[in-house]
């Protein structure tokens, strides 16, 4: 297993999954059970002594919501604050059908903004 403190960006892994998890009110055992891992493992992942295998991260990922370009490309990440990065997940995750309205949305918003 890898260490944690080798790769930038990971360091709030673990954090981020603990507070997930305990947000959304699931036991470790549950967790556990829905990525695929054993509790021993993810007791190691949320205390930041390791960084899981790619599948595992991807698994944790997808299951709390996170916002994986806070771990993979945390310059990036950096510059948004939390609100606009709950927008860009929900965006993604939005049906291609639904995109127009939000894009004419955003679209009136900015306009709005510039006649201020």
């Amino acid at each position: 297993m890898a260490n944690i403190q080798d790769y930038p960006g990971f360091e709030p892994f673990g954090e981020d999954v603990k507070a997930a998890r305990k947000k959304r009110r699931l036991s470790r055992q549950k967790v556990a059970e829905m990525a695929n891992i054993s509790v021993v493992y993810l007791i190691n992942i949320e205390n930041n002594h390791v960084l899981p295998s790619l599948p595992v991260i991807i698994q944790l990922i997808q299951i709390f919501g996170l916002p994986s370009e806070k771990y993979f490309n945390p310059l990036l990440a950096g510059d948004e604050n939390d609100q606009r990065q709950r927008i860009s997940r929900k965006v993604m995750m939005c049906p291609e059908v639904y995109l127009p309205v939000i894009e004419g949305a955003l679209d009136g918003a900015i306009e709005e903004n510039r006649s201020v």
